[in-house]
């Protein structure tokens, strides 16, 4: 994938395809600094914390494990995509299936730096964006520690023991040492989401250089076709948290409706097929599957909700 998509880039490059490369370069320069910051992040998790303390914060059946995980995700400033990789990693060392959902939904819309960006656009009705990101990442989490006890899902990646939690690496650090143990644990991750990321990039690029604004804006009205519309964009188009924020701001003006900017939002990381087919390579089909199934409903009906009280 990836040497496909360097040869459309470089075609685009031809007078042809000028708006293809307007629209690749532009969500590049959206979308690298945060992948690079995401595996940068992982290989720091993969090389310095230990599995037994993954598996403390995040590994456990329990509720006081979703509300870590949401914590987490708030804490972090990395887009969807630099957040796919840093789950992935904590999935590796141990964390929850549930607890890898809840931090994946969580922390896209719920983090600081986007919390900040949403009250910019949205003023106070920012906080419904937010609030509706963590409970939705909530409940999520609670239904799949239920799918997780039925044994409907994939269970953890390795089993640890907990009780003796050691930070050698850190205790020890040596600079050369761990220079070459975080760009290993990088390498490793990205050769494991970073074509997918790709693919999103592509798919993106190209309704955002062939897809007229005004048809856009035109169908993603507050009735019930327009939130499924909307819902089949965010699909689609969902890159970066921070890149599809103005685009979510530019539908509320459009249509006036706040239901609707939610759902391209949040659906934008429950439906996105690149994060879906990360989950199904490296944690499982059923887990991927079941994403979209529990999340989809709970966004529509926030949604509706939304245009009918708030707009």
């Amino acid at each position: 994938m990836g040497s496909v998509f360097i040869a459309v880039f470089l075609l685009s490059f031809l007078e042809p395809f000028a708006a293809l490369n307007e629209s690749m370069v532009s969500y590049l320069r959206i979308v690298w600094w945060a992948v690079l910051i995401g595996l940068l992040l992982g290989g720091i998790i993969d090389y310095f914390v230990p599995d037994g303390f993954v598996v403390r914060a995040l590994g456990k059946r329990s509720k006081i494990t979703l509300v870590n995980a949401v914590i987490a995700g708030f804490l972090m400033s990395a887009c969807s995509h630099g957040i796919l990789a840093i789950a992935i990693q904590l999935y590796k060392k141990g964390a929850s299936v549930p607890a890898v959902i809840t931090f994946l939904l969580a922390s896209p819309w719920a983090n600081l730096p986007m919390t900040v960006l949403l009250f910019g656009f949205f003023g106070w009705k920012g906080i419904l964006f937010v609030g509706g990101a963590m409970l939705i990442a909530l409940i999520t989490g609670l239904i799949f520690t239920v799918l997780d006890r039925l044994g409907w899902i994939e269970g953890p990646a390795k089993d640890v023991e907990v009780e003796n939690v050691s930070w050698e690496r850190v205790k020890n650090f040596q600079l050369k040492a761990s220079i070459n143990g975080v760009a290993a644990g990088s390498v490793s991750l990205a050769n494991m989401v970073l074509w997918w990321i790709l693919i999103g990039i592509l798919a993106a690029s190209i309704i955002g250089a062939y897809v007229p604004e005004h048809w856009f804006m035109q169908y993603l009205g507050p009735d019930f076709t327009g939130m499924l519309v909307t819902l089949l964009f965010a699909t689609v188009l969902e890159v970066c948290s921070e890149g599809t924020s103005p685009i979510a701001f530019e539908i509320f003006n459009k249509t006036a409706a706040l239901g609707n900017p939610f759902i391209f939002l949040m659906a934008g990381v429950a439906t996105d097929y690149t994060e879906i087919g990360l989950l199904w390579t490296n944690i499982g089909r059923r887990t991927a599957i079941w994403l979209p199934v529990v999340t989809v409903p709970q966004i529509l009906i926030f949604a509706t909700l939304l245009n009918q009280f708030a707009s």
